[in-house]
């Protein structure tokens, strides 16, 4: 199978469409999920001192375990999201999805032991895997080609929204007790008997809002027509598009598309089929990218990346707070671009610019240039981070993958995702022992590049076309 590269002019035959208040409306109560995710995913980096003290966590293994286990909820939420997202609709998962946040985050801040902390937060990776999976994919089928790429990036949007929510939270609640030197005087602390607590049971709010809005929204219209219920799917395309000249193309488009893969087989073994497996490929390479670029352990171990820098506990807290303002404020540069300059330019760009960060700030660490110097570092690459890696691949993964196959499609490469950040992750620790602050900025930097020879190799240009244009340039010997 032939993968087109990338293309010096725009050749796609989609008209510009312009996307209604109703997609966007749509698409931002799919990208709650991404805010709870977000959330969800980054609330340990600061409530870790914490609950490692309640806990009595001393070594690696064990902390380890701590802060990667919700992956593990997160590899088995993704791996049956293409099932569940094909057999019930994208609707009833994202709604699923919502519940699972709401109790989980109730019953894991709440975690009287050890045991039910991993099982609770292991649950949250549940609904992570599911809304990870199902909301970028849903934001894509019901999405106008002309803007795809923007309202798909509104998931990650969303995602970075909760980090940085997430991020301020710890701040305010850590920040509500003066900092204490002993151990026995920190045990005692407001923060490890509830504060972290605290830090894990806010995201019920916005996961009750989700569950609230889930229901308002309509099913997507692909997988209507895949069931062949061609009214239901028209009605919802013409208020996407505005007209119903719009719901008339998109639907003769789509039924010939779906009437061309009935030799498809649609389940996991069509992923391997000749015309899909290098799109798989392609799939699970740039979810591992993604997370092996590095920038999630700055997120996660925060605390540990910046007291090494030599900066102090309310500085650490402050600057992480940063992070994620740079974080969000890159992201809204990636919505504004990312349906002009295309999605392998930008793949490039990051791949290069924070592969170029990370071995500066390798550089920085074993010159001894500790506290500015790395903060600066460690912001250049979650800038350049937020406005390629981080949206881009949830964007090509929900394009790339035919119609028949696309939700499982989407599951195998999500489920790699979360694989390879359970891997990065629970190695951190033992990595960053071995090789020192230096080594392990290198080693990141180091695959950074060798994701940018992967990108400009094999990632095909998909800006503009619509997802059977796309599917007719890709998947076909």
């Amino acid at each position: 199978m032939h993968v087109t590269p990338l293309v010096s002019k725009d050749t796609s035959t989609a008209a510009p469409v312009k996307a209604t208040a109703y997609v966007w409306g749509i698409a931002l109560v799919a990208a709650l999920g991404g805010l709870l995710f977000g959330y969800d995913w980054v609330v340990i980096g600061g409530a870790r001192q914490f609950f490692e003290v309640y806990f009595h966590l001393t070594s690696a293994a064990s902390i380890g375990w701590a802060n990667s286990c919700a992956l593990v909820g997160c590899f088995v939420g993704s791996l049956i999201a293409g099932n569940l997202g094909d057999r019930y609709g994208r609707k009833p998962v994202l709604i699923a999805s919502a519940i699972l946040f709401a109790a989980s985050s109730i019953l894991t801040g709440w975690a009287s032991s050890f045991a039910l902390f991993i099982t609770w937060r292991i649950a949250g990776g549940v609904a992570i895997g599911l809304s990870s999976n199902i909301s970028p994919l849903y934001i894509a089928e019901v999405s106008p080609a002309s803007h795809r790429g923007r309202l798909v990036s509104l998931n990650q949007f969303a995602i970075v929204i909760g980090i940085l929510l997430a991020q301020v939270v710890n701040w305010r609640i850590a920040d509500a007790v003066p900092s204490l030197i002993t151990r026995e005087a920190l045990l005692a602390s407001w923060n490890v008997q509830y504060g972290w607590r605290w830090m894990f049971t806010v995201v019920a709010l916005p996961a009750a809002v989700f569950l609230a809005a889930a229901f308002c929204i309509p099913e997507s219209p692909r997988w209507l027509l895949a069931r062949g219920r061609q009214q239901s799917a028209k009605l919802i395309l013409q208020r996407v598009g505005g007209t119903a000249a719009y719901a008339d193309a998109e639907v003769t488009a789509i039924a010939n598309a779906l009437k061309e893969e009935e030799a498809q087989t649609a389940n996991w073994r069509g992923l391997l089929q000749p015309g899909v497996r290098t799109v798989l490929f392609i799939g699970i390479a740039l979810a591992v990218l993604q997370q092996w670029s590095g920038i999630n352990i700055i997120f996660s171990y925060a605390e540990e990346v910046y007291r090494a820098a030599g900066l102090g506990t309310n500085q650490i807290f402050l600057d992480i707070v940063i992070t994620g303002t740079i974080n969000l404020l890159f992201t809204l540069v990636a919505m504004a671009v990312v349906d002009r300059v295309g999605r392998r330019p930008l793949m490039l760009f990051g791949c290069c610019g924070i592969g170029l960060s990370h071995v500066l700030a390798g550089l920085a660490y074993r010159m001894g240039w500790h506290g500015m110097p790395v903060l600066v570092l460690t912001l250049c690459a979650i800038g350049c981070y937020a406005m390629t890696l981080a949206p881009l691949t949830w964007v090509l993964i929900a394009e790339i993958f035919p119609n028949r196959l696309r939700s499982l499609g989407v599951s195998a490469a999500v489920s790699a995702l979360w694989i390879s950040s359970f891997a990065l992750t629970y190695s951190f620790p033992f990595i960053n022992s071995a090789l020192g602050s230096s080594g392990t900025f290198f080693t990141y930097g180091t695959v950074c590049f060798a994701g940018a020879v992967l990108v400009f190799l094999y990632v095909p240009e998909t800006k503009g076309r619509t997802l059977e244009e796309i599917e007719a340039r890709t998947h076909r010997n």
